[in-house]
């Protein structure tokens, strides 16, 4: 592993940082089908993982690609999968499956302009309500969001630790802007790499879904016997497909587990917020443009803060909400047509002016003079 990452200064594409990140964690199998703009990734890791003893295969969809990588974790290992919009929507039923029976993995959707086939080579922030809500049912999802080519290989360990930590399916949620450019990173030993491994089950566990707030997982093959099911089921994998209780004990720990570990896993970046009017709220790469902004406004001698969320969902709802109770105006800048600013606005609850401020199509992104008319009086 040290010859194949060795610590130093790169000069990497987004989707190659990704890839190395997930090596450097301890990813040892992915499934996937090519889609711009994240086939880089696929590329990556079909040349590194039988470097490591890993699996790398080509799946014939994007569902037969996730249904493979539950499998693998299952199995004991760690996997992903990387897409785009339209697969990341096939995708969905096999995301619920997932977090129906607790498996750990990984899927980078990296977003392009949509709905269907879209613009499929321009970079956008379309999917960040699907990210959370694009499966059926109730549960809690982690979607992180880098915009850097350095969080990529960072925020890719991350969702592998949060996923394994919290036996739960994480996206990260990069777009093709990020994915596709290049930028100077730096890259730790391995040895100071964090790495968080699932709850392994002791000799004569049976209970391995819900009866604690993370249960230990088993694989396939270790000698436990294991039910995984995506109908109701209790602690023990058994199903109960017309039991209001174990269905509600079940859905409660599904949420409960997420909700009340928020504040650990809520990362967000902040700058000159405190005594701010003017708040940006930001994430991805629209957050770049958003850096000028700032820098700019302060030359004119115009306070102007930012949030950054490096953590889309769970959304920081406390957060935003204490940032209303001083800020005048929070604007937030996205590529797509107000999915954040809605939370924003919730999250406000009037006591402060929200303003979107949106573009769509061609990849085009917003630029800090646009941004800087909407905070600058």
């Amino acid at each position: 592993m040290e010859g194949l990452l060795k610590p130093g200064i790169y000069f990497w594409q987004g989707n190659e940082a990704c890839a190395y990140g997930a090596i450097a964690v301890g990813c040892r199998f992915f499934a996937g089908y090519p889609i711009t703009p994240s086939s880089e990734i696929a590329e990556h890791l079909a040349r590194l993982l039988p470097l490591v003893n890993g699996v790398f295969i080509q799946m014939e969809d994007e569902l037969a690609s996730l249904n493979a990588v539950i499998g693998a974790s299952w199995a004991g290992a760690k996997a992903m999968t990387a897409t785009s919009g339209p697969g990341f929507s096939l995708m969905q039923e096999s995301i619920g499956y997932a977090f129906m029976t607790e498996t750990p993995c990984v899927i980078a959707n990296v977003q392009r302009a949509g709905p269907s086939t879209g613009q499929a080579t321009k970079g956008a922030q379309g999917d960040v309500m699907q990210a959370r809500w694009g499966t059926h049912g109730d549960y809690n999802a982690i979607v992180l969001s880098p915009n850097s080519v350095q969080e990529m290989f960072e925020l890719t360990i991350r969702a592998f630790n949060l996923a394994e930590k919290y036996r739960t399916p994480v996206i990260l949620l990069a777009d093709e802007v990020v994915a596709h450019m290049r930028e100077k990173i730096s890259v730790p030993p391995i040895n100071e790499v964090q790495v968080v491994n699932r709850k392994e089950p002791k000799k004569g566990d049976r209970a391995f879904f819900a009866l604690e707030e993370v249960a230990p997982m088993p694989a396939v093959g270790e000698g436990f016997n294991v039910s995984v099911t995506g109908s109701t089921h209790d602690e023990y994998g058994v199903r109960f497909t017309a039991n209001p209780e174990v269905h509600r004990r079940l859905i409660g720990n599904l949420m409960n587990k997420i909700e009340s570990h928020k504040h650990e896993i809520v990362e967000l970046e902040t700058h000159n917020i405190d005594g701010c009017s003017t708040v940006i709220v930001c994430y991805g790469c629209t957050a770049r443009t958003a850096y000028e902004a700032v820098e700019e406004a302060e030359k004119r001698g115009v306070k102007v803060g930012y949030v950054r969320l490096k953590t889309l969902w769970p959304f920081p709802t406390e957060t935003i909400g204490e940032l209303a109770q001083q800020a005048e105006k929070i604007v937030v800048p996205e590529m797509n047509l107000r999915q954040i600013f809605y939370e924003v606005q919730r999250a406000a609850c009037g006591k402060a002016e929200v303003v979107a401020l949106n573009k769509v199509g061609g990849g085009e992104m917003i630029t800090p003079e646009e941004i800087l008319r909407g905070v600058v009086p």
